[in-house]
C-alpha cells in the first residue's frame, strides 16, 4: 500500500503473461539480479512483532488494537480492530518501512542492471504529457538497442503502441495504484531481460506525486513538463522536481495556440532544482528531439568507457 494515498491496498497488479496479483506483489529478499535469478519467496514481516495471523489483544476492555502483516504475495497493509484510524505519527512509520524495503529491492534492480551496463529511465508526468508518443519517436530515431516497461492502471494500448516500433516491452497494470515499485520492475526484468549495452525505458504512471517517491533502480529520473499544463507545476508538486535528472518541457509546438507563461515555468523549475538539465521538446514536430537524443546517447556512452 502506498502510504501517502493508500492506492495499492487491495489493488490487483497484473504483469503481462502473468496472473492476477491480489496487492501489489513485493517481493522482499526475492529478486537478487546480481547474477543468477535465485528466488526466495519468504515473506519479510516489517512490523514489530512476528505472528501467524493471530490478534495479539490488549487487556484492556476494548480490545482494540492495530497490527500489520503481509499478505500472501509479501506486501505490507495493516488495520485496526475497534480502534480508530492511524494517527499521523503512524502513519509516517509505515511509510518509512514502506520505502525503506523498496529502496533495498531498487538497489537490487540498480546492481543488476549496472552489471549488465542497462542504461535504465523512469519517465514521470501528470497524465496526457506525451510520454508515449515521445517514446515511440525515440525508439525510432535513437539507433540504439532498447526496451520498454510500460505502467499504466489499466489496458495495454500504450504497449501496443510501443510494440509497433519493434522494441521489447512489457506491460504493467497496477490496477488502483497510483506508481510503480522496485519490487514490479524486478519482476518484469526477470522476463524483458534487457539486452547487455541496451537502453531500458520505465514509463510510469501518470502522476506527479507517488511516482517521486518510489526509487525503482533507475538511473536517471526523467519528468516530462507539457505546455498544456499549468506554468506553476514546480511549485504545487516540488517533490517530483526537486528529484529530476531531467526535465522535458513537452509539446513546444503548442506554445503558439496555448496561455503558458514559459518563463515563469523554466524560473518555477530552476527553484525547484537549480541544476536540472532541461529540454525543450515536440514529438510530434521533431524540434528538440536532436538534442535530446544526443544528450541520451551521451548519457549511455558513459556506461561504456573506450
Amino acid at each position: 500500500m502506498c502510504a501517502t494515498c493508500g492506492c495499492s491496498k487491495g489493488a490487483k497488479v497484473t504483469i503481462e503473461g502473468d496472473h492476477e496479483h491480489a496487492g501489489a506483489h513485493e517481493h522482499a529478499g526475492a529478486h537478487e539480479h546480481a547474477g543468477a535469478h535465485e528466488h526466495s519467496l519468504a515473506h519479510e514481516h516489517t512490523d514489530d512483532h512476528e505472528h501467524s495471523h493471530a490478534h495479539e489483544h490488549s487487556h484492556a476492555h476494548e480490545h482494540s488494537h492495530a497490527h500489520e502483516h503481509t499478505d500472501e504475495d509479501g506486501r505490507v497493509y495493516s488495520h485496526t480492530h475497534g480502534a480508530p484510524d492511524r494517527g499521523p505519527a503512524e502513519l509516517a512509520v509505515l511509510e518509512a518501512r514502506l520505502l525503506e524495503k523498496n529502496d533495498r529491492l531498487a538497489d537490487r534492480n540498480r546492481a543488476w542492471l549496472a552489471g549488465r551496463e542497462v542504461l535504465a529511465l523512469n519517465l514521470m508526468s501528470s497524465p496526457g504529457a506525451g510520454k508515449t508518443t515521445l517514446l515511440v519517436r525515440a525508439l525510432s530515431e535513437l539507433g540504439l538497442p532498447a526496451s520498454v516497461i510500460e505502467g499504466d492502471q489499466a489496458s495495454s494500448l500504450d504497449a501496443d503502441r510501443i510494440r509497433e516500433t519493434g522494441a521489447p516491452v512489457l506491460q504493467i497494470n497496477t490496477g488502483t495504484g497510483c506508481h510503480l515499485e522496485a519490487d514490479m520492475i524486478a519482476t518484469a526484468l526477470e522476463r524483458l531481460r534487457p539486452a547487455f549495452g541496451s537502453v531500458l525505458f520505465i514509463e510510469n504512471v501518470g502522476n506527479l506525486v507517488c511516482p517521486s517517491l518510489f526509487d525503482l533502480g533507475e538511473a536517471v529520473r526523467v519528468v516530462l513538463f507539457s505546455v498544456t499544463e499549468g506554468a506553476d507545476k514546480p511549485i504545487k508538486y516540488p517533490h517530483m522536481f526537486r528529484r529530476a535528472d531531467v526535465v522535458l518541457l513537452t509539446k513546444i509546438d503548442l506554445l503558439p495556440h496555448v496561455d503558458f507563461d514559459e518563463r515563469a515555468a523554466l524560473s518555477a523549475l530552476r527553484a525547484a532544482r537549480p541544476d536540472v538539465t532541461v529540454v525543450r521538446v515536440s514529438a510530434r514536430t521533431g524540434e528538440g528531439m536532436p538534442e535530446l537524443l544526443s544528450w541520451l546517447r551521451d548519457r549511455h556512452a558513459a556506461l561504456h568507457p573506450t
